[in-house]
């Protein structure tokens, strides 16, 4: 499945992203960081970029490179013994969206060798799909994907506090004093935990529903936060992250691609 558009909920989200500077690198710079421009070949995030670097696996001319290393366009660089075409300035970025399904996992390699979101997407030639977070095996929802390991970045570290929006099935219903805490903050065992918003969904029997809200993104975090006040999730799907919302066109398994125009929208994000 392949579409040119989203629908009118993710197009209006677009259309209220605050104006800046896009992600694309001007024609006029002479030089960028090594790391920045390996990560937009969609090799990889800057901060695994950077590991290679630091391993001594990424050469500039013959010569090893170190982090904080600048390239310009005559600069050949060489990741093992493979040339990395660097592109100044050209074209956007790809942006993917798809409806993961419960019982695939996002990681290109799995030792249990079980269903990968990434067999799912269209190849590439010259470079990967970098995952805009992640959703744990028993998930489903919103998953977005990118070739701009920068962009990726931008849209996952925390100090840019993007939004990420569930639709939790519990077994049991939450009382006053389990919404205070989870609220205000249940510690985790990597840290302090909350929702910046929850409300109650209903539901029939044993399984009610929630809406909630954070701003992080830590593993399994929504399901460890109903599981420290005694919960068990049954069910548990993204619906948004940041300003994209899964389509309600968009089945289960399938993908769909952002045009140009949305991916420039996706670019003025603040960095």
């Amino acid at each position: 499945m392949k579409t040119g558009s989203l629908s009118s909920e993710v197009q209006k989200k677009t259309k209220e992203l605050p104006n800046a500077k896009t992600n694309c690198i001007p024609a006029s710079v002479v030089t960028q960081k090594l790391h920045k421009l390996l990560a937009q070949t969609g090799l990889g995030s800057r901060r695994e970029m950077e590991k290679l670097i630091a391993t001594g696996q990424v050469t500039i001319n013959g010569k090893v490179a170190e982090i904080g290393n600048r390239v310009g366009a005559k600069d050949v660089v060489r990741i093992k013994k493979r040339i990395i075409h660097i592109k100044f300035g050209e074209g956007l970025p790809r942006v993917m969206l798809y409806h993961k399904p419960k019982g695939e996992i996002v990681s290109y390699n799995d030792p249990y060798n079980r269903p990968s979101v990434f067999n799912k997407l269209p190849k590439l030639k010259t470079s990967k799909w970098v995952s805009i977070g992640r959703l744990d095996f028993n998930t489903c929802g919103l998953l977005i994907f990118t070739t701009d390991g920068v962009l990726a970045n931008r849209l996952m570290h925390p100090r840019f506090e993007v939004e990420r929006e569930y639709a939790v099935r519990v077994v049991g219903r939450l009382d006053s004093n389990q919404i205070t805490l989870l609220t205000t903050g249940i510690e985790l065992g990597d840290g302090l935990a909350k929702f910046d918003y929850l409300s109650d969904q209903g539901g029939k029997g044993c399984n009610h529903w929630y809406r909630v809200i954070l701003k992080e993104g830590k593993n399994r975090e929504v399901r460890r936060m109903f599981e420290a006040i005694g919960l068990t999730v049954s069910r548990l799907v993204r619906v948004r992250f940041g300003s994209i919302k899964l389509p309600p066109s968009l089945k289960r398994g399938m993908w769909m691609e952002l045009n140009k125009k949305e991916v420039e929208r996706l670019l003025e994000l603040p960095s």
